[in-house]
């Protein structure tokens, strides 16, 4: 398969007419081979705009709502990004090229291996994989330019809120009534708010599904 050919034809027929502008972030997806972070069966999948199963519960995001979601994040060359749920590490390895240091947070004890091999094998330096909990995120390394959660949430935990910088942004597909809406999250003057952006159907990331509540 001729993964250059592929990776063209994702950035011109499925990213740039679902309104991508921004030619660093489809620079960036020009030139990381999509395929490597993939189980090998799976690799000649890579481009299709669908999300692609890594195991467990686990994808790999539609390459047009990671496109969409990163243009809406704005992020600057100084910029720290904390990437929540960062799967084998591709989103990370894009962010690494707009951001100037992205921590890629990762639940799953084999991702995390995953990730931390690959982004050395594509010689992402400014990246670094940290095993912890997905919904606690990373206090001590924050606050952050930019949260990006790689997955649909039924609610943003609040403990990711809390890690957004002043002036930073969360880019989330919040999931709580069947369809998917990706949100950004935006932190001034000290108050949070949201906007909706687009429809996205983005799967649940495994222990962000809604929560069970008892009915009298």
């Amino acid at each position: 398969m001729d993964f250059q050919a592929a990776r063209r034809a994702m950035v011109d027929s499925q990213l740039r007419p679902n309104r991508l502008t921004d030619e660093r972030i489809a620079t960036a997806m020009l030139s990381l081979p999509r395929e490597e972070f993939l189980p090998k069966a799976l690799s000649g999948v890579a481009y299709v705009d669908e999300d692609i199963p890594l195991g467990k519960g686990r994808y790999m995001m539609e390459p047009m709502v990671l496109g969409r979601l990163l243009q809406y994040g704005e992020i600057g060359p100084e910029d720290t990004v904390l990437h929540v749920g960062c799967g084998t590490g591709y989103a990370s390895a894009v962010m690494a090229m707009l951001a100037g240091t992205v921590v890629a947070l990762e639940s799953d004890e084999d991702l995390v291996a995953r990730a931390t091999d690959l982004l050395a094998e594509q010689q992402v330096a400014n990246a670094a994989v940290v095993a912890g909990d997905l919904a606690a995120g990373l206090a001590d390394q924050g606050p952050y330019d930019l949260v990006m959660i790689e997955g649909a949430v039924a609610e943003v935990p609040q403990a990711l809120i809390d890690q957004v910088a002043e002036g930073g942004r969360l880019l989330a597909v919040v999931r709580n009534k069947g369809v998917g809406v990706a949100t950004i999250y935006r932190r001034e003057n000290g108050v949070v708010g949201h906007r909706e952006l687009f429809d996205a159907a983005t799967p649940i990331l495994p222990g962000f599904e809604a929560r069970k509540r008892f009915v009298f």
